[in-house]
């Protein structure tokens, strides 16, 4: 929850500076809860993209919910459809690294996961509201504001487990990144980059697996 009030105060800043109130930033981290895709809006919106440009890039950038979702599945297996949605609704990038440490040391469950999500979604909306009200008022470089939401995933990057797996993934990932944007893929670079990420240190934890049953 304090993470959340780190990012979602600049995201409130850079929100306000395209001209959206309380209300309006209130309903959007609500019904669109994507810090990646929040930030995205006003940032593209500065830079002049087209509003068809801004949907389809924060559509395809979201598209990495599906994949935290995804990946809780058999955690939901024994629970209501009801909760199971509701938990997979609500899921986000930091929530998602959270409960994912959460259920491998075991002894969590899905509707602690899921009080996680709210809690951090409620941190994230007031930041947003504080972010509007204080964004007149405090001479925040824009650029800074903007650089809030990579420090996180950077954040995030540096807490997981340093395995060689992980090594993989995260490298391919920011290979994927820079090759799509090199390209000039930015809206689909993230997904893209974590798509390829995720296959790559699948495949290499296989090798390993297999390299080291035929060893025995």
């Amino acid at each position: 929850m304090l993470g959340y009030v780190a990012i979602g105060i600049p995201c409130g800043i850079l929100c306000d500076s395209i001209g959206l109130g309380p209300l309006e930033v209130v309903m959007m981290s609500v019904l669109f809860y994507s810090g990646a895709g929040q930030f995205m809006i006003p940032n593209m919106w500065l830079a002049g993209s087209p509003l068809a440009s801004i949907i389809l890039s924060v559509s395809l950038v979201n598209t990495r919910q599906m994949l935290y979702s995804a990946s809780f599945a058999p955690q939901c297996a024994g629970v209501s459809k009801r909760l199971a949605f509701l938990f997979a609704a609500t899921v986000t990038d930091e929530s998602y690294g959270v409960n994912t440490a959460c259920f491998e040391e075991g002894g969590w469950s899905v509707d602690r996961a899921f009080l996680v999500n709210v809690f951090s979604q409620s941190s994230w909306t007031l930041s947003n509201v504080v972010g509007v009200l204080v964004g007149g008022a405090i001479g925040i470089p824009l650029a800074i504001a903007s650089f809030a939401m990579t420090s996180i995933f950077i954040c995030l990057l540096v807490t997981q487990k340093i395995t060689f797996e992980n090594v993989v993934a995260a490298l391919t990932a920011m290979a994927g990144v820079f090759a799509c944007k090199a390209i000039g893929l930015t809206g689909p670079a993230i997904l893209v980059g974590a798509v390829v990420g995720v296959v790559a240190a699948m495949l290499v934890g296989g090798a390993r697996r297999r390299a080291k049953g035929g060893g025995a």
